[in-house]
């Protein structure tokens, strides 16, 4: 008996909402919009789809509460619609319908529980795999826009940081299409599609194996050298995220002349600051996993003196990001037995370098907004000289 009249409350409350929810359905049918910041591709005209805001609408992904139920799109039971309409109601008028629906007839009734239904089918959102098909779709239509393009490549940016967004992105193909669209003649449609590779390619093995059977690694090696900065960011970006913890694929990377290009970009003073930022992060990336792989041959290029001094005179950059993240490549460098610790002190001149950060370093911790990071950026470099002078004591390399 409980469980009847559990059934039918919520049936009549259900029948209350369904003028809230017919007030809702008419605000986005006005509107254009719904519940999602997440936008449409243009070029898409379904009339089964409804379409999501642009990113300069009001409507936010914060400033909607969506049921757990919704995550593959719309409504997909009772609860989530009901859910939605109290979280958007007013509680007194919300008591005062109840009692009104109370009074309906059974007819009534079924004619409500009727529209309920047909709502639920408007209000449906389509699911993150029908989203990346037709961002997907536009992208393969030829005789659209770059505009259009654009869009449908913004989509997949938002939608590949998801892990399970990205195997599916792969089991639809989407892989070929980015690597074809990296050799298109726009540069914003080049970088954004190096930069969905990346995201994609994050911590998943499974990823970055498609990815570089694809071919990719080398497009995106040639992308870093772009004229166009925001390419060249993006698609480093790309590349490191790529290889990070894949063996197969830094094996690539060196046999890409890889490092030489990490070698330019560190010796280059005039290039963009961020490039050289994501260049050095990778050597200290790049070193961390070569030591985790002891049974691996360690790459000459770790031990090269010119490329050792780039990443040594880094420090001496007036960028704290720079010289941080120069501080945590030279301490995964001095654990490489084959490096030499006279070439790091007096070719390098890492003493020099690491006494002078020091007391730039000092100068710092006296602005009160600067101490704190300066304060961490010290017990880094004191880190750093530990290891340099304990290699000092115990000569030219660590014994095997």
């Amino acid at each position: 008996m409980a469980g009847r009249q559990s059934v039918a409350s919520r049936y009549s409350l259900s029948l209350c909402l369904i003028f809230l929810l017919t007030a809702a359905a008419t605000a986005e049918r006005e509107n254009n919009s719904f519940s999602s910041s997440l936008f449409w591709s243009t070029a898409k005209e379904g009339e089964d789809l409804l379409r999501k805001t642009e990113p300069n609408d009001d409507t936010s992904a914060a400033s909607v509460v969506r049921d757990p139920d919704q995550l593959d799109g719309g409504f997909s039971s009772l609860d989530g619609m009901l859910q939605w309409a109290i979280g958007h109601s007013d509680s007194a008028k919300l008591k005062e319908t109840a009692q009104d629906v109370q009074r309906l007839s059974p007819s009534e009734l079924k004619k409500r529980q009727m529209e309920i239904k047909e709502l639920m089918e408007k209000l449906k959102m389509p699911s993150d795999s029908q989203l990346m098909q037709i961002a997907l779709g536009d992208l393969n239509n030829s005789s659209l826009s770059v505009e259009d393009h654009y869009r449908a490549l913004q989509e997949l940016l938002i939608l590949a940081e998801s892990i399970d967004n990205a195997n599916d992105l792969s089991k639809l193909g989407g892989f070929d299409v980015l690597i074809r669209e990296m050799n298109h003649p726009n540069t914003d449609i080049r970088k954004i599609s190096a930069w969905i590779l990346g995201k994609a390619s994050q911590n998943s093995p499974f990823i970055q194996k498609q990815v570089l059977r694809l071919g990719a690694l080398s497009k995106l090696m040639k992308m870093v050298k772009s004229s166009f900065i925001e390419e060249a960011v993006k698609a480093l970006y790309a590349v490191s995220a790529l290889i990070r913890n894949n063996v197969a694929g830094q094996e690539l990377f060196y046999a890409e002349a890889g490092d030489l290009m990490l070698q330019d970009i560190l010796s280059n003073t005039s290039i963009d600051i961020r490039l050289r930022r994501k260049a050095v992060f990778l050597v200290a990336d790049l070193a961390e996993c070569q030591l985790e792989n002891v049974h691996k041959v360690e790459p000459p290029f770790f031990s090269n003196c010119l490329f050792l001094k780039s990443v040594v005179d880094l420090t001496a950059s007036a960028d704290l990001d720079l010289q941080e993240k120069a501080l945590v490549a030279i301490k995964n460098l001095l654990q490489f037995r084959t490096i030499e610790i006279q070439v790091l002190k007096d070719f390098c001149g890492l003493d020099t370098a690491l006494e002078r950060l020091k007391q730039q370093l000092q100068d710092l911790s006296v602005e009160e907004y600067k101490r704190d990071y300066a304060t961490d950026l010290e017990a880094l470099r004191k880190e750093v000289e530990l290891a340099f002078h304990r290699r000092l004591g115990m000569g030219t390399k660590i014994p095997t």
